[in-house]
């Protein structure tokens, strides 16, 4: 009989914040497929015997591809055990968890899904930053800073977005930050906007660099800041010099 495989959300870093259920699966687990995003310590819990695959990816470079994370998944679930697939944040906000789903569906395996405290939100609410605000934003999206490789095309419209009215929260996005503030001040929204980006939230090494649409892109550099982080663009943003560091 085929095992069973549970995509499973690791938060945003520190280790305290996976979930209870999250964490009784990884000290349970035949297999633990993880990525780079997720705290090294969470495997210091799993069992002595459990397989550990390490398939992360950092500054671009891609250990295992996304086809063959698919088929080590697929295989380990295959030969009967139980696998758990450990993600940095939650497994279906920017994880390809929902492709990995598909993948195993179709191979006849039982999937379960664990979330987990994405990034998204949990670095800029532990950098004092709450993603939404009765006075500053009252919606907020979520965007990825790059597209596929692979697609012609950008379905993002960043002119819509500069329009919102709310917080734009871009995971993913260092790379392309430039081009992306570029984008949102192209599109309408004021050069003047406040912009946090928070790197490595919630760990011990965590930093913020706060700045304007125009002029954090040049503060990061300045500041040596890359991935991983989250940036935060809207008046939001401003609410860190009120509420402070809230780790």
């Amino acid at each position: 009989m085929p095992g069973e495989v549970y995509l499973i959300g690791a938060g945003p870093g520190d280790i305290g914040l996976i979930t209870v259920r999250g964490m009784e699966l990884v000290q349970t687990a035949d297999v633990i497929v993880y990525d780079q995003l997720a705290n090294p310590e969470l495997l210091d819990r799993a069992r002595p015997d459990a397989k550990l695959i390490d398939v992360g990816k950092e500054g671009g470079h891609h250990k295992v591809r996304q086809e063959g994370i698919n088929n080590i998944i697929v295989e380990e679930a295959t030969e009967g055990r139980m696998v758990v697939r450990l993600k940095g944040g939650d497994p279906f906000m920017f994880g390809r968890g929902g492709e990995e789903a598909e993948e195993l569906r179709k191979a006849g395996i039982k999937v379960h899904v664990v979330p987990g405290v994405t990034s998204a939100i949990a670095a800029p609410a532990m950098a004092g930053i709450p993603v939404t605000h009765r006075d500053h934003a009252p919606m907020v999206t979520f965007v990825t800073g790059h597209e596929r490789d692979d697609r012609p095309d950008e379905r993002i419209n960043w002119k819509a977005l500069a329009n919102t009215g709310g917080t734009i929260v871009i995971l993913m996005g260092m790379a392309n930050l430039e081009q992306n503030m570029s984008r949102l001040v192209k599109g309408g929204l004021d050069p003047s906007t406040p912009v946090a980006v928070v790197h490595r939230g919630s760990t011990p090494s965590q930093k913020v660099v706060m700045s304007t649409l125009d002029g954090i892109a040049e503060e990061c550099r300045r500041q040596g800041i890359g991935s991983p982080a989250v940036v935060v663009v809207g008046g939001v943003a401003s609410l860190r010099d009120v509420l402070g560091d809230l780790r």
